[in-house]
């Protein structure tokens, strides 16, 4: 029997290797003949860079850049194993986790980070680069990311804005003249796993605001200042990119790539699952084994349980998600590919709890998915 675990990770309590490890051990138990591939996930979000690293035989790359409220953070990125493309992820230099919860504001985060982590791989002479921009902590429009690079962003006196999305609501012009010329060598591919337009009720400030710290009074001021923003980057780069699927990613990053730098969007597990090889990889499968921590109606919408799925229905091997948690509208992805469902929790427990647990949750659930395949295969024969 050869069985793929492809999952993603447990946001906050493993790796997508930590989770494929674990999911191993729990097949083992019950298969010890099994012939178990791993292959660690990801949509653009944290673990992005891990999981192209591990698929290219790449290496790690430490860089120390500014967080999302000014403060020193020791971020990290890859190169490829050929040496010719840099893997970047925003989580890692402007993500969420990076904040306390009290300091949550996304009127004042800034991507400035993720533009030093674009730089420090221009400078490391890579003009391919290949950034995840999932799980921000902001809602800036990306202009952070585009001081970092060179440009400036003024008010109607000629002075520059204060950072933050926020401070967008002052915009009256942008001065290019700065931005980094090796820009103009680069190609940049961007993986995003969501298709919302940067204002308006799917707009960025709309939709994720609140889980940044934003109340209903902040989400209208960020989407205002957005709207600003989107104009007058429009006139002054002659690229109308507001309406366009993803420009409203990671608080309006996905736009501010577009408008300002040569990237493209693409969903970010297609990005992941070609540079794994995984279409080969599944065919002559027998099961494929993938999870998440949390499964709700968002993973139908193009997360990794779904892009793999999709993958593995064109060979005709079935699939299992086991998750850490299932949300509202979580049996959705049983119309996308994904043959049967279960969470990894096996009783009530405090969050904090799974998450301290869950290798040993991820190895017990895998091994009670494979005993229950054993008990079909025992009845089929």
């Amino acid at each position: 029997m050869r069985i793929i675990v492809a999952p993603d990770s447990f946001k906050g309590s493993l790796s997508a290797l930590g989770v494929a490890e674990a999911m191993e051990r729990g097949i083992l138990a019950v298969f010890p003949e099994a012939e178990v591939l791993k292959v660690p996930i990801a949509d653009g979000g944290e673990g992005t860079v891990e999981a192209l690293v591990a698929a290219t035989g790449g290496r790690l790359v430490h860089t120390d850049v500014r967080g999302p409220l000014g403060d020193p953070v020791r971020a990290h990125w890859g190169i490829s194993g050929d040496g010719t493309t840099a893997f970047l992820e925003m989580a890692s230099a402007s993500g969420l986790p990076l904040i306390p919860k009290e300091r949550r504001d996304p009127r004042i985060t800034s991507t400035f980070g993720t533009g030093q982590l674009m730089k420090a791989a221009l400078d490391a002479g890579l003009r391919k680069l290949v950034i995840g921009i999932g799980g921000s902590a902001t809602n800036d429009g990306g202009t952070g990311m585009a001081r970092a690079l060179g440009l400036r962003f003024l008010d109607a006196l000629g002075r520059d804005l204060s950072e933050g999305g926020a401070a967008l609501a002052g915009l009256a012009q942008i001065d290019l003249s700065g931005l980094d010329p090796r820009l103009e060598e680069a190609s940049i591919l961007v993986a995003c796993d969501v298709d919302n337009p940067l204002c308006g009720p799917r707009g960025a400030s709309a939709v994720y605001g609140p889980q940044k710290g934003a109340t209903p009074e902040m989400v209208a001021e960020l989407d205002a200042a957005l709207g600003v923003f989107a104009g007058v980057a429009a006139a002054a780069t002659k690229r109308d990119m507001a309406l366009l699927p993803g420009a409203g990613a990671a608080g309006g990053l996905g736009a501010g790539l577009l408008f300002f730098t040569p990237a493209s969007l693409r969903p970010g597990v297609s990005i992941v699952l070609e540079t794994t090889g995984f279409e080969a990889l599944v065919q002559g499968a027998d099961l494929v084994i993938t999870g998440e921590g949390r499964t709700d109606v968002q993973t139908a919408m193009g997360k990794a349980p779904v892009g793999v799925a999709a993958v593995a229905k064109r060979h005709g091997v079935p699939v299992i998600c086991l998750s850490g948690g299932l949300g509202d509208g979580a049996d959705e992805v049983l119309a996308h590919g994904i043959d049967a469902l279960a969470s990894t929790v096996p009783q009530p427990m405090t969050l904090e709890a799974c998450m301290a647990q869950g290798a040993t949750l991820v190895e017990v659930a895998a091994a009670r998915a494979c005993r229950l395949l054993k008990v079909g295969l025992s009845l089929r024969g």
